[in-house]
């Protein structure tokens, strides 16, 4: 297994991300990764890892950062050299089985888009992170990459989930459910209103198991195993979970050293408030899957340490060997069918 892991892009620089990487060789036997940024500061972290002599690490040096502040589509076309880009280029040459970055997830996402393609029927790529659920976990897709999205959209978009919930995740028959204001068919704005109607209908043909709507407040209990939404609901909904998930550990953390009898309770729970701990760790999940392109791509966090690349990449492992992308591309043209009626197409009936 070869993965390629742009280093430059991350909020840390590449120290966490090089880290992270060798420790993933030495979980998984048979991995490789290549390493694409600055070379001296590469080897200055290798170094530092007593892994400068590993063979199976190769560095490709880089003179340009994507960074956080860039524009996405201008940054990847005028950065030719940046890390970023040749990282995908290098996938898109046979260089690696799968790519992982960092850094700038509007970049990551015109980029692959750009050079790696979308899978054929493929309307648009979408990003699903992991939400942490009362009965696990829920893939969220899309979070960011399609701010405005049509009914047809969803249905490709719960295929995509589903198959990925399913095979890395070890769902099966996953739940799927459309994020909306209400439980009711009818909630909602027309897109929703129609996606519903094509989500029962790739149900009904064996697509999808759709369990309709869910909202806001039926997501951390864990109501659907895949949820479908747009790129901006989506990302709103990530950004508070994460949001509140801090502001529950820090309520916690006050509450717990108020005084000598709150510390004492402290030490009582202290085994489930670790078992909270691990449940809200981005950093046990990875990162998040684009969906939707022709070759396996990651978006780790920006903020990524070495434990959270470690599992980014042992993420990219299970990606490539899960046949997802096979399982779509198959399916795609059935999912291209799908389309709302239109008022042209029912003005004669």
């Amino acid at each position: 297994m070869r993965i390629i892991i742009d280093v430059m892009g991350s909020d840390n620089g590449p120290d966490a991300l090089v880290a992270g990487a060798v420790r993933a060789l030495n979980d998984h036997e048979g991995l490789s990764v290549t390493l694409v940024g600055d070379e001296g500061q590469i080897r200055q972290v290798l170094a530092r890892e007593k892994a400068l002599e590993d063979q199976r690490i190769r560095v490709v040096h880089t003179t340009e950062v994507i960074d956080m502040h860039d524009s996405p589509t201008l940054a990847f076309h005028r950065k030719k050299d940046s890390s970023l880009s040749v990282a995908l280029n290098l996938l898109a040459q046979g260089e690696g089985d799968a790519a992982l970055s960092a850094g700038n997830t509007g970049a990551v996402l015109a980029g692959s888009t750009f050079v790696l393609k979308r899978i054929k029927g493929i309307r648009r790529p979408a990003l699903a992170p992991c939400l942490p659920t009362k009965s696990g976990y829920s893939l969220l897709i899309d979070c960011g990459a399609n701010v405005v999205c049509n009914p047809e959209d969803m249905v490709q978009f719960a295929f995509m989930g589903s198959q990925y919930v399913e095979k890395l995740l070890g769902v099966k028959n996953p739940r799927v459910g459309l994020i909306n204001n209400g439980a009711e068919d009818t909630k909602g704005t027309p897109m929703h209103v129609e996606a519903y109607q094509l989500l029962k209908q790739a149900d009904q043909e064996g697509l999808i198991r759709f369990v309709g709507n869910v909202e806001g407040r039926d997501i951390a209990l864990g109501a659907a195993d895949v949820l479908v939404t747009d790129g901006f609901t989506g990302n709103v909904v990530l950004k508070t979970y994460e949001g509140l998930g801090l502001y529950l550990v820090g309520i916690l953390k006050g509450m717990f050293k108020k005084n000598i009898l709150t510390m004492l309770a402290a030490l009582l729970v202290k085994g489930g408030l670790n078992d909270l701990k691990q449940t809200m760790d981005y950093k046990k999940v990875g990162g998040a899957p684009l969906l939707g392109i022709s070759r396996p791509v990651i978006k780790a966090h920006g903020s990524s340490d070495p434990e959270a690349t470690r599992s980014a990449v042992a993420q990219a492992c299970r990606y490539v060997q899960s046949g997802i992308l096979e399982e779509i591309a198959d399916k795609a043209p059935a999912l291209a069918a799908f389309r709302p009626a239109r008022k042209e197409e029912t003005a004669g009936e």
